[in-house]
């Protein structure tokens, strides 16, 4: 089974000399390459002076992690690919779990390992954690992550087990599934298109994996920072979207609860003074409402099937009652 190891760059020199070196010198099982997203720094000639081993891939503009993986996987012929961000560092034998996973259980699609904080080593890390889930309403969290509240690791999640999506900040997957499903959707640009390529994955019966003896260290927020309105207009912008595409039931019912909750997060960010963020909620709804009848002919076009990983709305869950870990709920 060969595997590809994908590392995707937009003038991030300074990541990939930093991380770069733990992925080749953990990955000889792997074929590394760079995604090149048009940079305008002088990455690339590093990594050909530095790094003559890593294969460079140069896309044609940067279109975003979406596009840009699209665009960087189409011509590869690895059986496995792996994505992985230019903040994470990889350890020992991380490969060796997951190809084993791959090899012996032929129904897993996806896999993620077990993600921690590169600058508090025994959290996790936000993106990611023990394996992503979603409510009732299409609400993303993780085990080990629930809203901003992150566990310490203590050994609770080291199991591999069946989980909803995985992040993409270190995603494993398929081939063959990877173009089944026609890769991310581009319209997203970044944010929540791994859920979206899980949850259209999960419709089609595929399996999504996590597997606790892979460890990695993510930065997050390398390429884009928390408190960057860009990054909150974009996940409320992609969530309604994912949703739209792929819950089940009545699309009408459940839109309206997701836009009433999100009006609520508005009104918690102007309470709060953050009205760029609440500015970034607006264009956000915005933006949807101007997609959604292309959404609405996606739709269409995809399956959808009840999902029973939490029955419950996660933000009564954790605002209302309190219940702030993934063991609580």
């Amino acid at each position: 089974m060969k595997i590809a190891v994908v590392i995707l760059n937009w003038n991030g020199k300074a990541l990939l000399q930093k991380f770069l070196p733990s992925v080749i010198a953990y990955s000889k099982e792997a074929t590394i390459y760079v995604a090149d997203n048009a940079s305008t720094d002088d990455s690339i000639a590093f990594i050909l002076s530095k790094f003559p081993q890593v294969k460079i891939i140069q896309n044609k503009e940067n279109g975003g992690y979406a596009k840009g993986y699209n665009d960087a996987l189409k011509d590869l012929e690895e059986d496995v690919f792996c994505l992985v961000n230019s903040d994470v560092e990889v350890t020992e034998h991380w490969l060796t779990p997951i190809l084993n996973t791959f090899k012996n259980e032929s129904s897993v699609a996806i896999i993620q390992p077990k993600i921690l904080d590169y600058n508090k080593k025994i959290h996790f890390e936000y993106a990611g954690a023990a394996g992503g889930f979603i409510d009732k309403y299409g609400y993303p969290f993780c085990r080990g992550r629930i809203f901003n509240t992150i566990e310490k690791d203590k050994g609770q999640y080291n199991d591999n087990t069946n989980i909803f999506w995985a992040s993409g900040a270190c995603f494993f997957i398929r081939k063959k599934v990877f173009n089944t499903l026609n890769g991310f959707d581009e319209s997203f640009f970044a944010h929540m298109e791994e859920i979206d390529l899980c949850w259209r994955a999960f419709n089609l019966n595929h399996i999504s994996k996590y597997v606790s003896e892979s460890i990695v260290y993510h930065v997050g927020g390398a390429t884009l920072s928390a408190t960057n309105p860009k990054k909150t207009y974009l996940n409320f912008r992609n969530s309604l979207a994912t949703v739209t595409k792929n819950a089940s039931g009545n699309i009408v019912v459940l839109l309206f609860v997701r836009m009433t909750l999100d009006g609520l997060a508005a009104i918690k960010f102007l309470l709060e003074l953050k009205f760029p963020h609440l500015l970034a909620v607006l264009k956000a709804h915005f933006s949807f409402y101007n997609r959604l009848p292309k959404l609405l002919k996606q739709r269409k076009t995809l399956h959808q099937k009840k999902h029973y990983f939490y029955k419950k709305s996660i933000v009564t869950a954790y605002f209302v009652n309190t219940k702030r870990h993934f063991t609580d709920l």
